[in-house]
């Protein structure tokens, strides 16, 4: 199942997330995913785990045109050159030829003039063809309003955390708005949702496990989960969403749901 971008490109409707994952762990998990029918990864400088992804990768020998590989910038690189640098690191870390999406990670606060310098290299590496797309992550409604406001492309992607409890709102409505597609990291609350009682109540009634009942609830907001497991039996099962729906009396429910768990990071403080 694919969902399209503003410019045409499809996209998997489900991601695989794969922060704290390093060294030859990381290795195995991504080559577990790929065998059990991930293709959409994502990555970021930050995690200093892309040279064993892209190690996975090649060991997989899934052609390239069938994977949609993710990775960022991050805050200490950000700039013109050195967003350009970092990129360039990102794809020999990953041995690859092209990206299929680049986000900046982080907005920076104290200095909007950075994300609009920042976004400057983004969009002259999307002229350049060595990204496909190209996007931000963790950006609210007013770092997205600063953005576009001097900025020649718009980002195609905000990926931000959501999850049952923190829904964004106003700046999942502003993406909508502008043909921005939201992608949800942390979709399970880091494992925290798991525990929640009315969540396993919810499930108990579709016979699914908590965690398909986020990441279908992510996807019936018209979000893009990026789930995250290092259990080959609970990436397949996070992958089974699409043989049932949440009713609209479920679906309010749980859009209701006061905030209980998560991160605590704020994007207003980076």
């Amino acid at each position: 199942m694919y969902l399209k971008l503003r410019n045409g490109i499809q996209i998997p409707c489900v991601g695989f997330g794969t922060s704290l994952i390093e060294g030859e762990e990381c290795v195995v998990n991504i080559k577990r995913a790929l065998s059990s029918g991930y293709r959409h990864i994502d990555t970021a400088s930050a995690y200093k785990n892309e040279q064993y992804i892209g190690l996975a990768i090649k060991e997989s020998n899934i052609p390239r045109e069938d994977l949609f590989i993710t990775s960022k910038v991050w805050k200490d690189s950000m700039g013109y050159e050195n967003t350009i640098n970092s990129f360039n690191n990102s794809l020999e870390n990953l041995g690859l030829d092209y990206l299929d999406l680049f986000l900046i990670h982080w907005p920076r606060n104290n200095d909007e003039s950075l994300n609009i310098k920042t976004w400057k290299a983004l969009e002259e590496l999307y002229k350049q063809k060595k990204v496909r797309a190209i996007g931000v992550s963790n950006f609210l409604k007013h770092h997205l309003e600063n953005l576009l406001d001097n900025c020649e492309i718009i980002p195609m992607v905000d990926q931000i955390e959501f999850h049952p409890g923190l829904m964004r709102e106003e700046t999942v409505k502003f993406c909508r708005e502008n043909n921005i597609i939201v992608e949800a990291w942390a979709p399970l609350g880091k494992g925290k949702m798991l525990q929640n009682k009315d969540l396993i109540e919810i499930a108990k009634k579709y016979n699914k496990s908590v965690a398909q009942i986020c990441i279908k609830w992510c996807l019936q907001n018209g979000v893009i989960p990026l789930p995250k497991s290092t259990n080959l039996d609970r990436m397949i099962e996070n992958q089974a969403v699409f043989d049932f729906s949440i009713s609209e009396e479920d679906m309010r429910f749980i859009n209701s749901m006061e905030f209980f768990a998560g991160s605590a990071m704020d994007p207003n403080k980076s």
